[in-house]
């Protein structure tokens, strides 16, 4: 990343404090703004990321930046898991996936923890899989974090990154600038009570290394066999990478 965008640029804390706060603030609209504001289509990326570790049929899986456990909960009926432990730095986020979990009555089978990217709570070599859903961009140091999770990965295990990126096709780039930069903050200043977070969305995606770039930092990170593919015009992405 050329600069760290930061959620509240005006106010003091590194930007792991500063998108802890921002998700806490937002956690009680997250889910629905999330859904809202792709018009459902994040749903559908987020089962074309799961199904990218089909085949290797991982039991136990670490969802990175976990938030109130929509990923984590796909991918528990698509893959069908011994166990999802999901971490995350929003203790907010994290206090709504605990209440999906137990009306889930999934408590045997996905478990939250407060945790950083950068200092994962697990040893080395543990999970199968492990996978980030619009959570790499809020990486304070991405290679740091990608580094720490090719560590806790076992050899061979496999990494999925789902992130939004930049399209460069004409029209839908020109679209996509006006709905993210004018449209998304709008709604989010109506139904959430922090709209500067929904500015902090698009800044960080302008930011955000996408792409060609984004696989190179994974291979930096310790990755192998890295790939792209762009989905829905280059609106968002799917990375993935073997230890």
């Amino acid at each position: 990343m050329s600069k760290t965008v930061t959620p509240y640029q005006n106010q003091q804390g590194t930007k792991k404090e500063q998108v802890a706060d921002m998700f806490n603030n937002i956690s009680k609209t997250y889910d629905f703004l999330n859904h809202f504001m792709s018009l459902g289509i994040d749903i559908i990326w987020r089962k074309m990321a799961i199904n990218e570790l089909k085949q290797s049929k991982p039991q136990l899986i670490l969802d990175v930046a976990t938030g109130t456990g929509d990923f984590a909960f796909e991918a528990l009926g698509i893959l069908k898991p011994k166990k999802i432990i999901g971490v995350d730095i929003s203790r907010g986020m994290l206090d709504i996936a605990d209440q999906k979990i137990i009306k889930r009555r999934l408590t045997d089978k996905f478990e939250v923890k407060l945790g950083d990217s950068e200092k994962l709570p697990f040893e080395a070599d543990e999970f199968d899989a492990v996978t980030v859903a619009f959570g790499v961009r809020n990486f304070e140091h991405l290679e740091k974090g990608l580094a720490d999770i090719n560590r806790v990965l076992k050899p061979g295990g496999k990494a999925v990154v789902l992130e939004f990126s930049k399209p460069k096709a004409f029209p839908v780039k020109q679209l996509y600038a006006f709905y993210f930069n004018y449209i998304t903050p709008g709604i989010g200043k109506i139904f959430s009570k922090d709209a500067r977070a929904y500015t902090y969305l698009p800044e960080s995606v302008a930011a955000f290394p996408d792409g060609e770039a984004f696989t190179q930092i994974m291979q930096k990170a310790g990755f192998k066999k890295t790939k792209h593919r762009s989905l829905t015009f280059g609106i968002c992405s799917i990375y993935t990478g073997i230890k």
